[in-house]
């Protein structure tokens, strides 16, 4: 038996690390001792402050998090370690295999190797433990289709944001801009590709005028929003051109968005869409899976510089002072990953 540390969930802004014990791996199952994992700002925060529907389930796509948002709970997705022992029917090659997984945040776990996803050579840990990120930004983008010579706004610079606007700038695009409250992120935004980074009080008369009138007299094209505050999609709307789309990729949990759909919104066709990461769009389904997007996530992932957005590295037992940190002072926290040593 091995002892674990495992992270829980118990209250709102409540969080304690247990030990508890795991079994040897059963014949199919092989044992990961984690060697990190990474905090999912948006949709961790909204469990950490109770503001997650607690009915709904917690993830219905991954098998490792089960049952809903009701206190006690464990949560987390980006596990990064390496495989210590296997059962008697898994293949020798698993032995000291580098493996992700969508996991909570736990030293040691038991997993089919079905679920569990080689890091490619070249990858450190750290930068394996962000392929949620990016296949989440991989996802916006499918779902966004942004189209050559389009002008695309992308609200908030955090994680997902930041790793959007990077693939975004990548697009034969006509502008891109973004905006953030904080002003490392707006700097960051522009490293990663940003043609123009703005702060959310320059929405949405300034994004308008900022945008290029000869690309397109009319706003933006494609907006993105992705900032996890409510308020920011009436401004998404109000900067996006007649039969624009928006594409809202925030979380908002029980919080509730106040429209102004009253204005112009009415005669100008603009499509209001969610974007998110456990489904594949219908209409892409004829030729897109989970799988072929893992695979472009995993691409990705080597191309973008994704450590240097790591800003903190925290033990798991010092977890409560993890999510303190990003709940009290996101303006200096933004990638923060949990070590296991």
């Amino acid at each position: 038996m091995t002892a674990v540390r495992a992270l829980q969930f118990t209250g709102p802004r409540e969080v304690t690390v247990c030990e508890r014990e795991v079994p040897e791996p059963g014949p199919d199952e092989v044992r990961v001792r984690t060697e990190v994992s990474a905090v999912s700002p948006g949709t961790e925060l909204l469990v950490y402050r109770g503001d997650a529907p607690e009915e709904m389930a917690s993830d219905e796509a991954i098998d490792a998090l089960t049952g809903d948002f009701q206190f006690p709970l464990q949560y987390g997705y980006a596990a990064v370690g390496r495989v210590t022992a296997t059962g008697a029917n898994v293949a020798d090659d698993w032995t000291d295999e580098r493996a992700f997984a969508f996991h909570p945040h736990q030293s040691h776990f038991l997993a089919s190797p079905d679920d569990l996803h080689r890091v490619p050579k070249g990858l450190s840990t750290a930068e394996a433990a962000f392929l949620p990120n990016v296949e989440t930004a991989v996802n916006f983008l499918l779902d966004g289709d942004p189209r050559v010579g389009e002008q695309a706004v992308v609200f908030g610079q955090g994680l997902v944001g930041l790793l959007t606007t990077a693939l975004l700038a990548d697009c034969p695009l006509a502008d891109l801009l973004t905006l953030d409250r904080y002003p490392e992120r707006r700097e960051l935004a522009r490293e990663m590709g940003a043609d123009r980074a703005l702060a959310p009080e320059d929405a949405p008369d300034g994004v308008r005028d900022a945008l290029d009138a000869d690309a397109t007299p009319d706003g933006a094209d494609l907006t993105f929003e992705l900032s996890g505050n409510p308020a920011a999609l009436d401004d998404a709307v109000a900067v996006t051109g007649y039969d624009g789309r928006v594409l809202v990729g925030s979380w908002y949990g029980e919080k509730r968005s106040d429209l102004d759909l009253g204005g112009r919104f009415h005669r100008s066709r603009i499509a209001i869409e969610s974007t998110q990461v456990s489904t594949v769009a219908p209409e892409l389904r004829g030729r897109w899976d989970k799988a072929r997007r893992l695979s472009v996530a995993w691409r990705r992932l080597a191309d973008l510089d994704v450590e240097r957005l790591v800003t903190h590295r925290i033990p798991v037992a010092e977890a409560d002072r993890a999510y303190r940190l990003l709940d009290d002072n996101p303006e200096d926290a933004l990638g923060v990953l949990f070590t296991y040593d």
